[in-house]
């Protein structure tokens, strides 16, 4: 195995069906397939047991004890001590990713560099018509041009390179991008402070990444994923809670976070 393709989940089943049977699509099989759940759930497990045999490739499901409320990034750094590869890919369990998603993350990762995708956001009708049919058939970029599905451009396949000329992009968002283990553990990691969505798995291991020496590269149009639609269940006041614990963060310069990988290592001896 060249690569880990490490989802992270919460109760949204038809949304991992696709997923799942989107990955067992991919041009490139040489990988693995962590399901980060952020829940202990017995759906989950069943679903896992009756489908083991549509899937072929290697799956690891991982999960909380108890649900106790958001805890994305400590399912994030269990993940990574997880994962048998030292390339790894992290997408959201609301994301079905292109047919040359995996080929394209394999032969494009390099250490050093943090490399980040986009995501094409289809609409309410598109989505719910694939979550019912369990079909990917629509989710096209021809058919997309019919709908309400926002930032098509940034579904068109060309992995030559990027089809935009923004000298700067939006940076790193956490639903589609790929780093070497290594760089993670020289940061030990995701910073488990977060509790709530948004901000601390993206925005704060961004900065400390690039604090610690790591550069970006774009993965537009090379490694696409398609957003299914769901209406935003986190506040305006968490994401700014977040953001008052990043400054402090930013402030206090710790480049490795307090409350990272070590605790889960140092909580298993």
């Amino acid at each position: 195995m060249e690569l880990t393709v490490i989802i992270s989940y919460y109760k949204a089943q038809d949304n991992l069906r696709l997923i799942l049977t989107a990955l067992g699509r991919q041009s490139n099989k040489n990988f693995e397939v962590i399901l980060s759940e952020d829940d202990n759930n017995e759906d989950t497990k069943e679903f896992l047991i009756a489908t083991k045999d549509l899937f072929d490739y290697p799956i690891t499901h991982i999960y909380q004890k108890e649900d106790k409320g958001f805890r994305k990034n400590e399912m994030l750094n269990r993940s990574i001590l997880h994962s048998k590869t030292e390339k790894l890919v992290f997408i959201d369990a609301d994301c079905i990713p292109h047919k040359h998603f995996v080929k394209n993350y394999i032969n494009s990762l390099q250490e050093g560099y943090i490399f980040d995708g986009r995501a094409v956001l289809l609409d309410k009708k598109t989505t719910e018509q694939a979550k019912k049919e369990q079909s990917m058939r629509k989710i096209h970029f021809f058919h997309l041009l019919f709908t309400g599905t926002k930032k098509l451009k940034d579904g068109i396949y060309f992995p030559y390179f990027s089809l935009s000329f923004k000298m700067k992009g939006r940076g790193l968002v956490g639903r589609n991008w790929g780093i070497y283990k290594k760089s993670l553990i020289e940061v030990n990691g995701f910073d488990m402070d977060y509790i709530y969505a948004g901000v601390g798995e993206d925005v704060d291991i961004e900065w400390r990444l690039k604090a610690n020496g790591i550069k970006s590269k774009s993965m537009k149009n090379k490694a696409i994923v398609y957003h299914l639609f769901h209406s935003k269940w986190y506040s305006e006041e968490m994401v700014g809670f977040n953001f008052e614990l990043l400054y402090k963060k930013k402030k206090a310069n710790n480049i490795r976070c307090l409350n990272g990988l070590n605790t889960i290592i140092g909580n298993t001896q």
